[in-house]
């Protein structure tokens, strides 16, 4: 029988472990958010983490509301309620992707346009397997909602716009505050929505040249983003949790349209910049191919994984440290 010294020693491990899941789920979510048409929420989702992080959101929302009311001491009451083992280490890794990758996305996505849509595409369709997994109990209203919202969402991903040169700071705080709703909204690609903006490019730009006027100011629509939308998706989430499901399985369905790997058709080099809808020629097909069945099997793989992981307590990683 261990004693308290060695029980403690493995509690602090179990923490460690955590913690550094935690950074990785993150991770993998600030990875996504920087593809146009993949959305942060949509790995949440996968990773099984996606309605406590709605919750979390909410909770820190409320807490910002009791203090723009001089509630000093509510709000205090209210950060105490925010699982911050939880969303420090997730939003940590969230940054990390961002602040890492971005220069190196923004190379791929020039240099391999097809490839890299192809990889996206795929994860996309396993994320859409693992979504309607989720969904309890489908029946004819279900799936009419489903491909309702997939067909708007397919119908309003065909509208495009152009970059915008040279955006004032308040267009940064939009942008913010609109695209940061992909985060908590699987099927929805933040990146995608600056693309609608025309603010993409500004802000891979931004983050790439540590930006810091114009980061302080897009991080700040990002919160005021969340704290308006974070409050209707989770009531939405506890009073109509089959529903928001539907809708979110539709959500990544329409999403496919902007990551079909050849929008223009023959010798299309577009990949995620385009949205028509065409066919490759026959150079072009095997490395997407290939690469969209590495995303789906890939999906699946994690979806696998963080079922084993999600729900465990530290006592019940204790008591596997104990038994190894």
């Amino acid at each position: 029988m261990h004693g308290e010294p060695e029980r403690n020693r493995l509690g602090s491990l179990a923490v460690a472990i955590s913690v550094v899941l935690q950074v990785v789920r993150g991770f993998l979510m600030g990875c996504a958010d920087l593809v146009p048409g993949v959305s942060g929420g949509t790995v949440a989702l996968v990773l099984g983490i996606y309605q406590r992080l709605v919750t979390n959101i909410r909770d820190g929302a409320g807490a910002l509301g009791t203090l723009l009311r001089a509630d000093v001491r509510g709000f205090l009451r209210r950060l105490g309620e925010i699982e911050w083992s939880f969303l420090v280490p997730l939003l940590g890794g969230i940054g990390l992707a961002i602040v890492t990758l971005a220069s190196a996305l923004r190379h791929l996505l020039e240099e391999e346009p097809v490839a890299m849509a192809g990889l996206f595409f795929g994860l996309v369709v396993g994320s859409v397997v693992v979504a309607a997994r989720m969904v309890e109990r489908w029946d004819l209203s279900l799936v009419a909602i489903t491909l309702v919202t997939g067909a708007a969402l397919f119908a309003v991903l065909g509208l495009g716009g152009g970059t915008v040169a040279d955006p004032p700071l308040w267009l940064y705080f939009a942008a913010g505050a609109v695209a940061i709703c992909a985060m908590i909204l699987p099927g929805v690609s933040g990146s995608f929505l600056l693309l609608m903006l025309g603010m993409y490019t500004n802000v891979l730009d931004a983050v790439s040249d540590r930006d810091l006027a114009v980061l302080a100011v897009l991080a700040l629509g990002c919160v005021v983003g969340l704290a308006l939308f974070s409050h209707a998706l989770h009531w939405a989430l506890a009073t109509y949790e089959r529903t928001v499901m539907a809708v979110l399985v539709g959500l990544l369905l329409g999403s496919l349209r902007i990551l079909w790997p050849w929008p223009t058709g023959v010798g299309s080099k577009e990949g995620t910049d385009g949205t028509l809808l065409g066919w490759p020629t026959a150079g072009e097909v095997a490395a997407p191919v290939l690469l969209a069945v590495v995303g789906f099997v890939g999906v699946l793989v994690v979806t696998a994984v963080a079922q084993r992981i999600e729900g465990r307590t530290d006592e019940d990683l204790i008591e596997e440290l104990e038994n190894s």
